[in-house]
């Protein structure tokens, strides 16, 4: 298990249970990822209707810790600790007494209602001052304020604790912030194994055995040899067999070169191939000239300028005036406010009425410029439509919260985007016209609507409104219309998205489709809040886990004064990452964008760096190596055992 941090006073506080308290699919998902990824003991608190859920999937507590107080998996041999279930409508302080939340390490409110996680949070936080608490909330800028409130709250409760070593940490996260970057991922790379770092996205990509001749590509890093070397496209991990070797987490450099008969695992940052977005932009920030003018009216305005400046120049060969005086008599007779040349030579009485019969000619271009910037301006805070020759793009199917959180990040990543939504006042609308983005509004089920999205030319589909049938029946609809677009629909039934996944994996074999549950992509950012701040996230390789923290040098012998090469042990960790800001400007959550919003991690360190005690790298480590690291006397124990 992995350890907690040490309290503010240097003494270590005694291990706790983790307690989740929600009223949806995602409490049960976290408190399976705690069971089966952090091996965790769990109280699990859910409406009675919720608890029903729970024992179809083998996790009420009393089905579980009737083996004892803890069961073995069959399938990998690892102790798994039971999950003990209670069943209550919200959230009361008498609740999280009977869920002994006052001797628990961490809580995890997680109810849909933000009013409801907040009073909870609270009376939490009252109960025990030196409770990690991590909340559940769609409202950004109240749960920023709410994690400031907490944080002082628990700093106020032990005196003598400075911010930098505070425990009782308080972080509040969405499921839909959570869950972007998964579907993004699974839109651009077809993978959902994703953790993000400072705003980067990285997966842990397979790699299959190379064939002869070929130089495998390394990626960031080799994080792991797989057992098994079989593609298998449904996305199902290899197995171990007889005789089979078993996957083997961060191996050295010497084994993955001495090792070819088996697949790899590396990391790998997430991008696109295809066109980038063009920077073309209709926003409050401005109005590109391209989009006040048309090229047909700058190119006879060009024609205007090059006239007059021919005029000026004839102007002054063929009269006696300087070049200054020649252009502003031809502007005089081009506004028609000079007095005829009555009395001057006939060269001079021939450029005036060229002059003049240039200056019709702008007047009806000046009119049609107004009115052509008019309309501009007019149609700014309009939804733009789908340009004609778009094509690569990808196809956005609902633009609710989660659809409106994929849609900033595939912006943020320059992704051309083309969004369907039936609702005018959802919630991405006003965020799509902002950022210029086309937007077909119309329901996607009629005749049509995929057509103006252009989807015969798409990248990719992600349907995420909030009906399965819907997502069901947009894509069945998209794979008519294009065959091999891939697909990733949200659907929140399991049972009903394996059939639907089986059904048109069988369908559409040489097609990409995948189904997503939000609750299940957001579990593990969850999860890997309530063991710290310090836990990026968690990737599976086949039955086993790895786990990706940012964690401070000073204070861990392993890294202090080494170099990366030595910091390196195989099977343990590896320090992938090297934090570039400064400790008064890091920010305490890596799973998220820095301060200033630019990136401050260095990927590509030298073998050589030595790292010093203000440094924080982000490390790839096994269970058992990170609870090392974090409880040094988790070294001697595995010592004397």
């Amino acid at each position: 298990m992995v350890a907690l941090p040490r309290q503010g006073n240097g003494e270590p506080r005694a291990r706790g249970h983790m307690v989740v308290c929600g009223d949806d699919g995602l409490a049960r998902r976290l408190a399976s990822e705690l069971r089966e990824v952090y091996r965790q003991r769990v109280v699990l608190v859910i409406p009675a209707e919720q608890a029903e859920h729970a024992e179809h999937a083998g996790q009420a507590g009393q089905h579980v810790a009737a083996a004892g107080p803890s069961v073995t998996d069959t399938m990998s041999g690892a102790m798994v600790l039971p999950i003990r279930v209670e069943t209550a409508r919200a959230p009361t302080p008498e609740v999280l007494l009977h869920a002994e939340a006052d001797s628990a390490a961490a809580l995890a409110l997680l109810y849909e209602d933000d009013e409801t996680n907040l009073r909870a949070a609270l009376a939490a936080r009252r109960l025990s001052p030196g409770l990690r608490l991590v909340v559940r909330m769609y409202n950004r800028k109240l749960g920023q304020h709410l994690e400031e409130l907490l944080d002082e709250a628990a700093l106020v409760a032990v005196p003598g604790m400075d911010r930098a070593a505070l425990d009782a940490s308080t972080t509040v996260l969405s499921d839909a912030d959570t869950a972007a970057p998964a579907l993004v991922a699974t839109a651009i790379a077809d993978t959902n194994k994703v953790v993000q770092a400072d705003g980067l996205l990285l997966r842990a990509a397979e790699r299959p055995v190379p064939g002869r001749g070929e130089v495998p590509d390394p990626g960031l890093c080799t994080l792991a040899l797989l057992s098994s070397t079989a593609a298998d496209p449904a996305g199902a991990e290899g197995s171990e067999t007889s005789g089979t070797p078993a996957p083997e987490l961060l191996p050295d450099d010497r084994t993955v070169q001495s090792t070819s008969a088996r697949g790899t695992v590396v990391l790998e940052a997430v991008r696109r191939d295809g066109p980038a977005l063009p920077a073309r932009r209709l926003s409050r920030r401005g109005v590109p000239l391209g989009e006040l003018v048309s090229a047909r009216l700058r190119w006879a305005l060009a024609g205007i300028v090059a006239a007059v400046l021919a005029l000026s120049v004839t102007t002054t060969v063929l009269t006696d005036a300087d070049p200054v005086h020649a252009t502003y008599l031809t502007l005089l007779d081009l506004f028609s406010i000079n007095d005829p040349a009555l009395e001057d030579s006939t060269t001079r009485q021939v450029l005036q009425l060229l002059s003049g019969l240039v200056g019709l000619a702008l007047l009806p271009l000046l009119v049609a410029g107004a009115l052509e910037a008019l309309g501009t301006f007019r149609t700014t805070g309009a939804l733009r439509r789908p340009p004609r020759g778009l094509s690569g793009h990808i196809v956005l199917l609902g633009l609710g919260k989660v659809g409106a959180r994929v849609l900033a990040r595939l912006r943020e990543l320059d992704i051309p985007v083309v969004c369907v939504e039936k609702d005018p006042d959802a919630r991405g609308i006003a965020l799509a016209r902002d950022l210029g983005v086309p937007v077909v509004v119309g329901d996607v089920t009629e005749d049509g609507v995929l057509d103006a999205a252009r989807v015969h030319r798409a990248a990719a589909l992600l349907a995420l409104t909030s009906s399965d049938t819907t997502n069901l029946e947009a894509t069945l609809a998209a794979r008519v219309i294009k065959g091999d677009v891939r697909v990733a629909l949200r659907l929140y039934d399991d049972d009903f998205a394996t059939a639907v996944y089986r059904t048109l994996r069988s369908a559409h074999p040489e097609a990409v489709t995948r189904s997503r549950s939000v609750s299940h992509l957001a579990a593990p950012a969850f999860a890997g809040a309530m063991m710290g701040r310090q836990i990026i996230g968690a990737i599976s390789v086949e039955r086993k886990v790895l786990l990706f923290a940012a964690l401070p040098v000073a204070g861990h012998h392993q890294f202090e004064g080494r170099t990366v090469t030595e910091a390196f042990r195989a099977g343990a960790w590896r320090v992938l990452a090297l934090d570039t800001a400064g400790p008064e400007a890091r920010s305490p959550d890596l799973a998220n964008m820095g301060q200033d919003g630019h990136p401050s991690l260095l990927w590509d360190l030298h073998p050589g760096h030595v790292l010093q005690p203000q440094d924080r790298v982000v490390i790839a480590a096994t269970r058992r190596g990170l609870a090392e690291l974090l409880d040094p006397s988790a070294s001697s124990r595995r010592t004397t055992r």
